[in-house]
């Protein structure tokens, strides 16, 4: 049986988490809305559930956990791959807000086994059609600055805009316009596509 706690915005979404997670190989253990002061809590817990928006608490606290217990992330953003791999724990998986009762449980169970996890829809996005190479791409008719693949970087580790600023000392609004910037030189639509199309062309890595 896996011990799991979940971390979720609002009350519905840890009593609809709870009620899918419910089954022969996973137990919920505990729920809250953050990971404040939730240290006792975790003891012995296989699997950390959480929404997107709890994210971020969760990396800052399972960063300093010892023994930290496997992280399973409701989100659709391929970037927090990089996120999850860079973090101390036992296995992850990253799955789609909408998966499926089944698909969660499984990932819980894999995730607290040591192994890594792609939601079925975020994998065929990722794996299902054939990507060309860098050799195979046009040259970008204007490339990158510096300072864009290093803001494209960490985009890739799923930060957020304003995060970018504390960490590299701009201005948010200064963020903002080298993504749109990035966007627009990458014919890029979301944060997605550009980290995907920066990694085909070899821009940055994950």
């Amino acid at each position: 049986m896996r011990r799991v706690f979940v971390v979720a915005s609002t009350r519905a979404a840890r009593a609809g988490l709870r009620a899918m997670l419910a089954g022969a190989e996973v137990e919920v253990v505990g729920e809250a809305s953050g990971l404040e002061d939730c240290d006792e809590a975790l003891a012995g817990v296989d699997a950390l559930v959480v929404d997107e928006e709890a994210l971020p608490e969760a990396r800052r606290a399972l960063a300093t956990t010892s023994d930290a217990p496997a992280l399973v992330v409701l989100a659709g953003d391929l970037g927090l791959v990089a996120v999850l791999r860079s973090l101390p724990i036992r296995g992850w998986a990253l799955m789609l807000p909408e998966a499926e009762a089944a698909e969660l449980q499984a990932a819980v169970v894999a995730a607290s086994e040591g192994l890594a996890v792609l939601s079925p829809g975020l994998l065929e996005h990722l794996l299902g059609a054939p990507q060309p190479t860098a050799l195979d791409l046009e040259p970008i008719e204007e490339p990158l600055t510096a300072r864009e693949r290093e803001v494209l970087e960490l985009v890739s580790q799923g930060l957020s805009n304003k995060l970018i600023a504390q960490r590299l000392r701009l201005s948010e609004h200064t963020v903002k316009y080298h993504v749109s910037s990035i966007y627009s030189k990458l014919g890029a639509a979301s944060r997605t596509e550009a980290v995907s199309i920066g990694v085909r062309r070899g821009l940055i890595s994950i």
